[in-house]
């Protein structure tokens, strides 16, 4: 199963580092994008560095638009863009493609493939609100940063695995990263 990972530069690269981690014990190699001001923030908030990250992974820079995951030819089962920007969900809401993160986006759409959203901000004002509902009539489906504490969480790294996990059941993909309800 392929799927791309697109990196946007809201805080919360944290959530993006741990999926990939995930990802890749899975034996899975996501195709990795990471938008500029991406990596800008991965390396502030993690010190991790794009050539560590993409260990592992199918890489492609951001200006490459003629890379594989342009085309809606290229089978994917999906893209998550995680965290995702308010400057990206606006992006995607308009179909604007000036680069490879949102045009594999937009092409994800297009082609009626699982487009998995995580926006990362505080507040919200009605111009967020209004990007993100159209991205969710055009199909995409929205997984706020936001985790639970049902399952009583003892440290960060719990709260991570929530919403990585709340990604990965959008997605499909099998995973034991937290404690489900009732169970």
């Amino acid at each position: 199963m392929e799927w791309i990972v697109g990196i946007t530069g809201a805080s919360g690269s944290i959530y993006a580092l741990r999926l990939l981690e995930v990802m890749k014990k899975a034996s899975m190699r996501p195709h990795l994008v990471i938008s500029a001001a991406g990596d800008r923030v991965i390396q502030e908030e993690t010190g991790v560095t794009v050539e560590e990250l993409r260990e592992g992974c199918h890489f492609y820079p951001v200006y490459d638009v003629g890379a594989a995951i342009a085309s809606g030819s290229f089978p994917t089962a999906g893209m998550i863009v995680i965290p995702c920007s308010m400057h990206t969900v606006a992006a995607l809401a308009l179909g604007l493609s000036d680069n490879l993160l949102t045009r594999a986006a937009d092409v994800t759409l297009k082609e009626r493939r699982k487009l998995i959203v995580v926006p990362r901000e505080t507040p919200l004002h009605v111009i967020h609100l209004e990007n993100m509902a159209a991205l969710a009539r055009a199909g995409a489906s929205l997984v706020p940063a936001m985790p639970a504490f049902y399952q009583r969480p003892q440290s960060m790294d719990d709260l991570v695995d929530f919403v990585v996990g709340k990604v990965l059941d959008q997605a499909g993909i099998e995973h034991t990263l937290y404690r489900r309800w009732g169970l």
